[in-house]
């Protein structure tokens, strides 16, 4: 019998995905139970807590101005300039208008830790 002039098929290998670690998110609630256990406050108590704490990191950053979360860094507005950028796929260039952007500065504590 003759060999088969078919070339042999090509087998699919499966890329390694890059190590997720940083993809772990911890939920609010996570958040809640951790402050729950390490102080006296009940999880509705830490719950309120948290939520108040939060709120008012939104309401400082929405009057501009920065806040400073000892041991982790500083949290800012910043002012983004009109620039000119090109649409993806098309190459069409397009203005994309002045705004605002939060900005994060690592404390150097932690920087160190990491």
């Amino acid at each position: 019998m003759a060999k088969s002039t078919k070339p042999a098929a090509k087998k699919s290998v499966a890329k390694a995905s890059p190590a997720k670690a940083a993809s772990h998110k911890i939920a609010k609630t996570q958040i809640i139970d951790m402050v729950a256990e390490k102080t006296s406050l009940n999880k509705k108590q830490a719950g309120e807590a948290v939520a108040a704490m939060l709120s008012s990191v939104v309401n400082a950053l929405q009057g501009g101005k920065s806040v400073g979360l000892p041991g982790l860094g500083t949290l800012s507005v910043t002012q983004t300039a009109a620039r000119t950028g090109v649409r993806p796929g098309t190459s069409q260039k397009i203005t994309i208008p002045a705004g605002k952007k939060i900005r994060y500065k690592v404390a150097s504590t932690l920087k160190g830790t990491l």
